[in-house]
């Protein structure tokens, strides 16, 4: 028996693909904050040298860590020391290019039926894509798919959110470590008062881990917990589109209704849909031959 021909929509230039590079955001967010910071340091006829206490930041940056590992189930820490990666790396995945994937499996569904789609679902790369496609055709009732899928979509959010958490407890600790920090470099000074290179010392201790505990907890810890959360809404949206897509294929839906509903999920610029339009349009003329001829 012939192989049935694969629709064009599917081939694998027209797959959804990730990509990673750096996340600019972020590297010159840093870059900005820690320059203007010492910048401005510099410009008040400071040096360097006057903030970098090596004391100051092992009290403030183990002190943290202590705290953060108490606070939080050991899985979890390594699971959110694994998402800082996603800080300063954008894994971004084209959501044009998912939509023309569940489209075309939409348009070969509809054509013939959802048993046809069963050597495509075992070749999808996107584990959650294949999950969903796989449960569609092994005849799985509508209702169980969308709570299974709904269910891991709510688990994975809700351990990737306590990972995000770790960021956040972090950034809650380090200002209060700093203080510490400054408590014990006053303690110093009080020992010392005889000694006046050693009360300079121990002042000197004192502010610059309060300086440490606030910075790097305004500068790097809660801006870290922020990005995650915003890695994690993003792939939340990217489920939830493969989700619906799944579901109008199951219910037989025409390929252009499940099309306007998924490019709700589509931030892409006017210019562009406007341009992809045309194209589509171009391509039912072609198709139906319902161009219409030019007049004499």
């Amino acid at each position: 028996m012939a192989e049935p021909i694969q629709s064009d929509a599917v081939k694998p230039e027209k797959k959804a693909k990730a990509s990673a590079k750096p996340d600019m955001a972020s590297i010159a967010g840093i870059v900005v904050a820690f320059g203007g910071i010492l910048g401005g340091l510099l410009i008040e006829g400071g040096r360097i040298k006057d903030v970098t206490q090596f004391t100051a930041a092992l009290i403030v940056l183990g002190g943290t860590s202590g705290a953060v590992m108490v606070s939080v189930p050991l899985k979890t820490l390594i699971g959110g020391l694994k998402r800082l990666k996603g800080v300063f790396f954008s894994t971004k995945v084209e959501v044009h290019g998912m939509i023309e994937e569940v489209i075309g499996f939409a348009a070969k569904a509809r054509k013939n039926g959802l048993v046809s789609l069963e050597q495509e679902a075992f070749a999808i790369e996107d584990p959650f894509l294949k999950k969903a496609l796989t449960l569609a055709v092994d005849g799985t009732d509508l209702q169980e798919i969308r709570k299974m899928l709904e269910l891991e979509i709510e688990l994975e959010e809700h351990h990737a959110e306590a990972e995000a958490k770790v960021f956040e407890c972090a950034g809650g600790y380090a200002p209060t470590v700093g203080i510490i920090g400054a408590v014990m470099g006053l303690i110093q000074v009080m020992k010392n008062l005889a000694n006046i290179e050693e009360v300079g010392h121990g002042i000197a201790v004192a502010f610059v881990a309060t300086v440490y505990g606030v910075g790097v907890a305004n500068l790097f810890f809660l801006p870290a917990a922020a990005k995650i959360k915003a890695r994690i809404h993003a792939e939340t949206q990217r489920k939830e589109l493969i989700l619906e897509g799944v579901a109008g294929i199951v219910e037989g839906l025409n390929p252009k209704l499940i099309r306007i509903k998924l490019e709700a999920y589509e931030h892409a610029e006017p210019a562009a849909k406007e341009k992809k339009k045309k194209e589509d349009k171009k391509a039912e003329k072609a198709v139906t031959g319902t161009e219409a001829p030019a007049r004499a």
